[in-house]
């Protein structure tokens, strides 16, 4: 009782009183949740890739709404696991998996849609999207330069070959009018979630900062709405318990624009709490660490009513590659069917021939950082692969293989030398069936092509 006294002082009084009559609040189960500070560890697996040796899972447990996803017994140290680096699973709050549940049961029909994730960074809900719609396209957008630095490194390393990375103001995508059949957008927020996780989050809480950040909440939405179609699903999440940032918002979206609640069948055992705005009666969920295996979350889903009409969009030109480089290219990997090539800079770049269209429409209107996966530049009469192509899914059967232990991979990981006996040119460095990267045997020498400011520096 002793510890549990000491650490409910420092939850907020005002955050107590403000969420008291909140649906599901347990005052007392609350803080003693906080005062026992259990840690919780969840990953969720890439299937995209070869999973069956994945060493983290094991002794791991399910998160009961995402298939993909699990509970680790103890957290391991990721900076030291080769197939973290090679993006076999991403680490996420187990209770943000509930966009899995919510997809399920919402898009009936996963097939060809276009999605955006508005507030992508760090890139756990747009690498979920791209595993479950394996065939759509992904827009994943973050405002904050530096964070959509993050973001285009663990998309890179999720390897998939259906995402977009944008770095725009959500007003932006105003002209995109009608463009996306699925909106994601998990709001910035007061962070009251996290209280567990992150003592920092605790300091900076404050109403006014409740306040704010359900007007920016406001703006953000209003600013994205208008890209939804018809029909169109507005996923809206956040990491706090604040009503103003949760069934308020869910009333405001209703009030204001032509959308309507959604409502998520879901197994009681799994502890979620279903909420209702008070004006409009719109379905909202809540996770509490005390209830759930997660941390705290709110998720709510509207679909767009009102009628959408035709919209004729602004395209910008997509330079392709010129005869002899498809000819090199083509030479060094076999291109997929259905692929097209694609240039960037001085960069080839290759995207499913689907959505080559919609993205000259993406690029007349945003600031593209990372489309598809980039194949390399042509040097000469050669090809220097890039990292996106070692790290990506495509079959790259033609390429040698480098096939290392953990220690020499961690080596390789940290950009150090490794001896290998191996073929003269460019080779996969592989640690089991996680792709690493590239490196380069001469006569002579070895050139490790890892990144070098993603090289790991913790001894």
């Amino acid at each position: 009782m002793y510890s549990l006294l000491i650490f409910a002082a420092v939850l907020p009084v005002t955050f107590i009183q403000s969420i008291q009559s909140v649906k599901g609040f347990q005052k007392e189960a609350f803080e003693a949740v906080h005062a026992a500070e259990k840690q919780l560890t969840s990953v969720r697996i890439n299937p995209s890739k070869n999973v069956s040796s994945l060493d983290i899972i094991n002794n791991a447990s399910q998160v009961y709404w995402c298939e993909h996803g699990f509970y680790l017994p103890l957290r391991p140290s990721f900076t030291f696991d080769p197939q973290f680096h090679a993006g076999m699973y991403y680490v996420q709050e187990a209770s943000s998996m509930f966009l899995w549940h919510v997809l399920n049961q919402t898009v009936t029909n996963p097939t060809q849609k276009k999605v955006l994730d508005l507030c992508a960074a760090p890139g756990g809900k747009t690498t979920l999207l791209s595993s479950f719609f394996t065939d759509g396209l992904i827009v994943s957008n973050e405002v904050i330069k530096s964070r959509a630095n993050i973001l285009v490194e663990n998309v890179t390393k999720w390897g998939s070959e259906n995402i977009v990375v944008t770095n725009n103001d959500p007003s932006h995508f105003k002209s995109l009018e009608n463009f996306f059949d699925v909106i994601v957008i998990d709001a910035p927020c007061s962070g009251s979630g996290m209280f567990r996780k992150d003592k920092n989050a605790i300091k900076e809480w404050s109403l006014d900062n409740v306040v704010l950040c359900s007007q920016r909440q406001q703006r953000i939405v209003a600013d994205v709405l208008p890209a939804l179609k018809e029909d169109g699903v507005l996923i809206y999440s956040t990491c706090s318990y604040s009503k103003e940032e949760n069934e308020d918002m869910v009333d405001w979206l209703m009030t204001t624009f032509e959308l309507e609640t959604v409502c998520i069948p879901f197994d009681a055992s799994w502890g979620i709490v279903e909420s209702e705005s008070e004006q409009n009666r719109g379905f909202g969920y809540r996770f509490y660490p005390d209830q759930v295996e997660g941390e705290g979350f709110f998720i709510a889903v509207l679909k767009k009513t009102k009628p959408s009409p035709e919209k004729k969009y602004k395209e910008q030109a997509i330079a392709l590659p010129v005869k002899n480089d498809l000819q090199i290219l083509q030479s060094f990997i076999t291109i997929p069917e259905h692929f097209s090539l694609f240039k960037h800079d001085t960069q080839i770049r290759m995207l499913h021939q689907l959505w080559l269209q919609d993205l000259k429409i993406i690029a007349g209107s945003l600031y593209i950082k990372k489309a598809g996966i980039c194949v390399g530049e042509i040097k000469g009469k050669d090809v220097v692969p890039h990292h996106e192509l070692a790290l990506s899914t495509l079959d790259l059967k033609d390429s040698p293989v480098i096939s290392l232990d953990k220690d020499d991979a961690l080596q390789y990981l940290r950009k150090n030398d490794i001896i290998v006996d191996t073929s003269n040119g460019w080779n996969i460095v592989k640690y089991g069936a996680a792709r690493l990267g590239w490196m380069k045997v001469m006569p002579n020498r070895m050139n490790n092509y890892y990144p070098a400011e993603w090289k790991i520096l913790k001894q």
